[in-house]
């Protein structure tokens, strides 16, 4: 990857950002760790020299320091659990837009759930360092205060202490090696099993009618099976190993005041030093102990980022991020080819043409033609393999999505809503002109539909859950593609399920468009909408095969092929409910 690529310096500005956190929390858990060192000599001091000499003043000077470094100590963990969330929500916002849009692209290629755990990720990786866990190795390498103190008290308290700190680190060691394939593969298959699922219920309408929901519970069920046997046994191992580290603790205890009277009866220390010994050596050893308990989320975190790093990197964030302005000009495509992800045919080749504004183009060729691959690359959902389209000397496919959006109208075959009102699907989600939104529904010919709404343009919709007919949806989906008046409108199979009267809505919106200069190009298996063309593009194997004036290509075209291409778009054409 170039290192000077936008994905490069993100993410190098997100390590950075990172450690520089890391580095300031690291230095408050240092003085917080020796602020703990406040109660074991609270302790001591109360049994060496208040108990001895019943000294109330000396009791109530104690008290006095012990109550200032509590509240120090209070203040710098506040520090460093805010530290820690200024973290995470620094992470958050620099990554979310850029991984957002790179899952965005994931999905276009790779289906609607390919990308959609981006946020999850992000999500996870945000709530782990805002957590607990994260603190566990800032409080395992300043345990070297504990183990200081220790030494000043007496070195075989230090022993101790470093030969369970050590056993630890060996049960931390057994922990990886035991869980963290299991855990990989345990991630990864929930991934898949919420992909199957999620996937399959886009369909809920065909699964209920058809009665398939049996059979894909049990499509369901083995995929939950395999998802659970590994987190199963990654869960077994680790309660394993927690349940041995906890009876380890429980053994330091007894170990740290054997060794205490062993040293008291030898006159080495006093007894006082009995408590102080024992809490200083369990804060020397509990952040070792603790990363077994949160390995699975340290786990988990850098899978985590694993995943958005990989996804950023994909995509390399090839899109400009300077916005272009919208202006009138010529559709250029040059020498355009796709070949797809996995595959070595391609399915467009050598496509080249020129419309200026004000121009209709109807594109026909038979089924797998290309004519759809061919729309999404006009619109710079996909990258071509070679060759670019370029609107207005600029590339659709690197042109700053938000401006581009200005330009471009669209009108996909697989027809689907956002989650909002008719308003706001129509508005493309923004709070648009109301003036702008009623424009575009007239033009599309549903306004008096919507007028007769319960809550009329405010009526909520949603996909998958919506009262409107085929036709009704696809000419609401019409008029979300007109709105703001685009200088490129694309149309695939405009006219797939609408009536007579929706067709003549549809040519009158075309015919409006191209009275403003824009330029259309509408794909449609039934002819009746291609009178309205100047221009007609025959593709076949995704190849252009003509391209012309529309009286020009027709003479053109044989009479069997005209047949053949008529009779597959009868074929194709999916019996929509209608308008009611």
């Amino acid at each position: 990857m170039n290192a000077l690529s936008p994905t490069h310096i993100l993410l190098q500005n997100v390590r950075r950002s990172f450690l520089r956190g890391f580095g300031f929390a690291a230095i408050v858990s240092f003085f917080l760790n020796f602020s703990i060192l406040i109660s074991p000599i609270f302790m001591l001091q109360v049994y060496q020299r208040v108990i001895p000499t019943k000294s109330y003043d000396t009791l109530y000077g104690l008290i006095v320091i012990g109550v200032v470094g509590i509240i120090i100590f209070g203040l710098l963990d506040f520090t460093r659990n805010w530290a820690y969330s200024v973290m995470a929500q620094g992470l958050a916002q620099r990554v979310n837009m850029p991984a957002l849009q790179a899952g965005v692209l994931k999905s276009i290629e790779g289906g609607a759930t390919a990308g959609g755990g981006v946020m999850r990720d992000i999500t996870e990786l945000r709530r782990f360092i805002g957590g607990h866990s994260i603190s566990t190795p800032l409080d395992a390498l300043w345990s070297i205060v504990f183990i200081a103190a220790l030494l000043l008290i007496h070195p075989v308290y230090a022993i101790v202490a470093v030969g369970f700190i050590v056993f630890m680190l060996v049960l931390n060691f057994i922990t990886d090696v035991l869980t963290r394939p299991a855990i990989n593969a345990a991630n990864e298959a929930q991934f898949k099993h919420a992909q199957e699922v999620a996937g399959s219920l886009r369909y809920a309408e065909v699964i209920e009618a058809m009665g398939m929901l049996p059979a894909l519970a049990s499509q369901w069920r083995r995929s939950e099976a395999i998802m659970l046997s590994y987190s199963d046994a990654a869960d077994m191992r680790a309660r394993m190993i927690l349940a041995l580290s906890k009876s380890v603790q429980k053994g330091l205890q007894m170990a740290t005041v054997a060794t205490g009277a062993f040293l008291v009866l030898a006159g080495e220390i006093s007894s006082g030093v009995l408590f102080a010994g024992m809490v200083l050596t369990s804060q020397a050893v509990a952040p070792y102990s603790n990363m077994i308990e949160s390995w699975r989320e340290w786990v988990d975190a850098a899978a985590a980022w694993g995943r958005i790093r990989d996804l950023l990197e994909s995509r390399d964030m090839r899109r400009q991020t300077m916005p272009a302005p919208v202006s009138d000009g010529d559709l250029v495509v040059e020498n355009l080819a796709y070949v797809p992800d996995g595959r070595e045919i391609p399915v467009l080749r050598g496509i080249s043409f020129t419309l200026s504004p004000g121009e209709v183009l109807g594109i026909a060729g038979p089924s797998g033609a290309g004519k759809s691959t061919l729309a999404r690359c006009l619109t710079g959902i996909i990258k071509p393999t070679v060759g670019g389209v370029y609107l207005d000397g600029h590339s659709t496919y690197l042109w700053e999505r938000e401006s581009f959006g200005k330009a471009v109208g669209y009108l996909p075959q697989a027809i689907s809503l956002l989650d909002g009102t008719i308003r706001q699907s129509i508005s493309r989600m923004q709070e648009g002109d109301p003036r702008d939104v009623i424009r575009a529904a007239q033009q599309a010919g549903i306004h008096d539909l919507i007028g007769r709404l319960p809550h009329g343009y405010d009526t909520p919709v949603r996909d998958g859950q919506h009262f409107l007919s085929g036709g009704q949806l696809q000419r609401l989906a019409l008029a979300r593609a007109l709105y703001g008046e685009p200088k490129l409108l694309i149309l695939d199979e405009p006219n797939s399920n609408l009536d007579t009267a929706g067709e003549q809505a549809l040519i009158a919106a075309i015919e409006m468009a191209r009275a403003r200069g824009a330029i259309v190009i509408m794909i449609a298996h039934r002819p009746s909408v291609m009178a309205v063309a100047d221009k007609l593009m025959v593709i076949e194997n995704g190849v252009l095969k003509q391209f012309g004036p529309k009286t020009e290509v027709i003479s053109m075209i044989s009479p069997d092929a005209r047949a053949k291409i008529s009779d597959d778009k009868r074929r194709r054409a999916p019996r929509g409910r209608g308008e009611t």
